[in-house]
């Protein structure tokens, strides 16, 4: 027996399958409804304006097409970006709607995103002695290193693959941490490309 999915579930689904065809502004409220079997007005009801339905389309995408695997460590993270990176090279329609959501201010008062928590808490085993001023600092940039932003702007901008994107995102996140005296880290992480130490 099938479980019945929601209506908000459903719209978003909806958004996902007509995505294939068109950009998320060829996306009109009445063709989702028709897509969906649904009226305009449910539509409005769950997502009251095109930015309300942007957030939450992204957010769908990134859980359910793009869910970046656990971490605790530098590398681990860069192995799961990496991966990410592949998988948006594999669907870019989403990964563009989650690189023009992340451009949009926040329409909804949302708890921090998966990634940041994992980022400080990362950075909470590996670096335990980083001042909070610089887990933010570094959180920040390693997220947006990480982000559909950051791959589609190197993807449109530069024409670059996900290999090639994936080398920028070491060498983006090896002169973040170079910036960290080495002192910092609970274990060395030398030896991963672009990670150079700076001198206390």
């Amino acid at each position: 027996m099938e479980e019945p999915v929601d209506t908000a579930t459903a719209i978003l689904a909806s958004a996902a399958v007509l995505l294939r065809e068109r950009s998320f502004d060829d996306i009109s409220y009445r063709a989702l409804a028709d897509e969906v079997g649904i009226s305009e007005r449910t539509i409005y009801r769950q997502y009251p304006t095109r930015a309300h339905l942007l957030a939450a389309l992204s957010n769908w995408l990134e859980q359910t097409c793009f869910p970046l695997a656990p971490f605790v460590t530098v590398s681990d993270f860069c192995a799961a970006v990496h991966e990410r990176f592949r998988a948006f090279d594999a669907s870019p329609a989403y990964a563009y709607v989650g690189a023009r959501a992340s451009a949009i201010s926040p329409t909804l008062d949302t708890e921090q995103a998966y990634i940041t928590r994992a980022i400080e808490a990362m950075l909470d085993v590996s670096a335990p002695t980083l001042n909070r001023r610089d887990r933010r600092r570094v959180s920040a940039s390693l997220r947006y290193f990480s982000s559909a932003m950051f791959w589609a702007r190197l993807r449109t901008g530069f024409d670059l693959d996900a290999d090639e994107i994936c080398d920028a995102f070491d060498r983006a996140v090896g002169t973040v941490l170079a910036r960290l005296p080495h002192t910092t880290w609970a274990e060395p992480i030398a030896g991963r490309p672009g990670v150079t130490w700076a001198e206390p």
